[in-house]
């Protein structure tokens, strides 16, 4: 005869089974939910290794381009520099007012900053080569507030104007003015004004030269997302 199961045995048996099952869920449902986190986090990183590596390969590409352009530029400047007559067809290595290498040239003829004395000096310098007296040379010598252009990204030539005003006979004067017009700075003449006589004239000139600020280059980083 079977032995009769005991219904206390019988709930104690389910509560047993059905606690397994719980807590089976509980596990398989805890590491599915881990599962997706997981997946999802790597498919996250994933993406943004693949955004880094992406940008990384830009950056190589543009730095190998680079590494190319200053090669070509240093045989430009070379071939630039070191030619056996100047632009203004003086001696690269002579000290005239014409001569001095292309380099030299471009640097006086646009400075980098704002040097009101050096003007004042290159205007006495073409003065002493004409048969002229030089009654005054002036102008605004804004150092101060142009010490805020000395460098910029995007560098645009900023005004350095003056006046000058000289006596001479009619041929100084002249000279004069063609000197102006043959300097290796450039000089816009905005007002022009003589008076006197052929032997004796007074010319007052308003004008303005250039200077142009130093390109600011830029190192910059980049946020990769």
């Amino acid at each position: 005869m079977a032995e009769a199961i005991n219904p206390t045995g019988k709930r104690a048996i389910i509560d047993k089974t059905n606690s397994r099952l719980v807590i089976m869920a509980s596990v398989a449902a805890f590491i599915f939910v881990f599962s997706l986190v997981a997946t999802k986090t790597l498919v996250s990183q994933s993406n943004y290794q693949n955004h880094v590596i992406t940008e990384k390969r830009k950056t190589l590409k543009q730095l190998r381009s680079d590494v190319t352009a200053v090669s070509q530029l240093e045989s430009s400047y070379q071939a630039f520099t070191t030619t056996s007559q100047n632009a203004l067809g003086g001696d690269p290595n002579g000290k005239g007012a014409q001569d001095g290498d292309n380099t030299k040239i471009v640097l006086d003829a646009l400075p980098s900053t704002y040097d009101f004395p050096a003007l004042v000096t290159s205007i006495e310098a073409m003065l002493s080569s004409q048969p002229v007296t030089t009654n005054n040379i002036s102008g605004n010598d804004d150092e101060v507030a142009q010490s805020a252009n000395q460098s910029s990204a995007t560098p645009q030539p900023m005004p350095m104007p003056f006046q000058l005003r000289v006596t001479g006979n009619y041929s100084g004067v002249q000279g004069l003015i063609s000197e102006l017009q043959r300097s290796i700075r450039p000089m816009e003449i905005q007002t022009l004004q003589l008076c006197g006589s052929q032997d004796k004239l007074t010319l007052t000139i308003t004008a303005q030269t250039y200077y142009q600020p130093a390109k600011q280059f830029k190192i910059t980083t980049k946020v990769v997302k």
